[in-house]
């Protein structure tokens, strides 16, 4: 094998590849990037047996070859390396050697017989989306999704799409986190609504690898056990969560006694500032007390107290409401509009947060019962 390749995309390739390498590999296999040349380009192709990522890079190929290759390792070298043209040569011994300026290294590889099989859905039907409005989304709903649950579904989100909508949800039994694109989507003939159930921690990979670019588009291709993500160059295939996600509607309440409409950036201040004091406490809450268009947040704790004055709009009957500080602060970082709304029945019930008009976003966060 020999190619040439620019060493700024090798990085680039390299860099979106090993995203899916684990941090504790179960075999020496598993610590390795694949390389396989095509006519004009190579394929560098990352697995940790679940999650697998393939990214192409443009290239010069002299004689075409494959190889293992310790993927960190060469993530390392890549990036050390001098700006230019980069020679990578292969011997019979499986030694890679690159070039790069007056730079050279030397790594041993190994056969590719052992990597892994990769699932190709790329026959299966595709569904297109625009990569920056998903990019958006997923960075919305992330902080909802459980990192550890019992019930291992919570650990995974939920994406489901109709020829109307795709909506995002994430849900750690505290809070739920939904976020929802309106569009046209192509769904296979006589399918209306398609789910998957997407790990966490996959999403949040995928959303790294995502352009900023508005017109660029990702292309899915699910199947009931897998999902792949075209982005570009780079191809994401993940095994999906098995089972059935909570019910999410069912927790969503239909109707309010009091709503609290209110400016986005003021609360967050106020909620920041007050969350300062209740980390000092023993439960890290602030209450928060609506009235007569006056939003009290409060918190307390042995060494002192914080009390912050909101004017709102009010409607309906008169609250006080306690929460985790940085539950309730998680879901008002992650709103852009200048004006929301909070809908709460009781205070042992859930609080939804949702914007003045429309509905492309929603937070619910269950409160703390405490004591008068």
């Amino acid at each position: 094998m020999k190619l040439q390749c620019s060493a700024q995309e090798l990085i680039t390739g390299l860099v979106n590849a090993t995203r899916a390498l684990s941090a504790r590999p179960a075999t020496q296999v598993l610590e390795c990037v694949k390389l396989v040349t095509g006519e004009d380009s190579f394929s560098l192709t990352c697995t940790d047996g679940s999650l697998s990522i393939c990214a192409q890079v443009q290239a010069h190929v002299e004689t075409p070859g494959e190889v293992l290759l310790p993927g960190k390792l060469l993530t390392e070298i890549a990036r050390k390396l001098p700006e230019g043209t980069v020679s990578i040569q292969l011997n019979e011994k499986n030694v890679a050697t690159l070039r790069c300026a007056q730079s050279r290294s030397t790594l041993t590889g190994f056969p590719v017989a052992d990597f892994p099989k990769t699932v190709d859905l790329i026959n299966t039907h595709a569904l297109h989306v625009p990569q920056k409005r998903l990019r958006e989304m997923i960075g919305r709903v992330t902080f909802a999704i459980a990192a550890q649950e019992s019930r291992q579904t919570l650990t995974g989100c939920l994406m489901e799409v109709t020829p109307k909508e795709l909506r995002l949800v994430g849900l750690d039994g505290f809070r739920l986190a939904l976020q929802r694109m309106h569009g046209e989507f192509v769904l296979p003939d006589g399918v209306t609504l398609l789910k998957a159930i997407i790990p966490g921690h996959v999403m949040g990979e995928m959303s790294r690898i995502m352009e900023d670019d508005p017109d660029a588009m990702m292309t899915f291709h699910m199947t009931g056990t897998h999902l792949m993500a075209v982005m570009g160059g780079t191809t994401l295939v993940t095994s999906l969560l098995a089972g059935e996600y909570i019910n999410y509607r069912q927790i969503l309440p239909e109707k309010w006694l009091t709503r609290v409409t209110v400016k986005r950036g003021e609360l967050s201040d106020a909620i920041e500032r007050a969350s300062l004091m209740a980390r000092e406490g023993k439960n890290n809450l602030v209450r928060m007390t609506a009235s007569n268009d006056l939003m009290r947040i409060t918190s307390i704790s042995e060494i002192g107290d914080v009390l912050e004055e909101l004017n709102v709009h009010m409607e309906g009957e008169e609250i006080e409401i306690a929460f985790n500080a940085r539950y309730i602060s998680d879901v008002v970082k992650n709103i852009d509009d200048e004006v929301c709304v909070l809908s709460m029945n009781t205070n042992v019930s859930p609080c939804v947060v949702a914007p003045v008009e429309g509905d492309e976003y929603l937070y619910l966060v269950l409160p703390v019962r405490v004591a008068n």
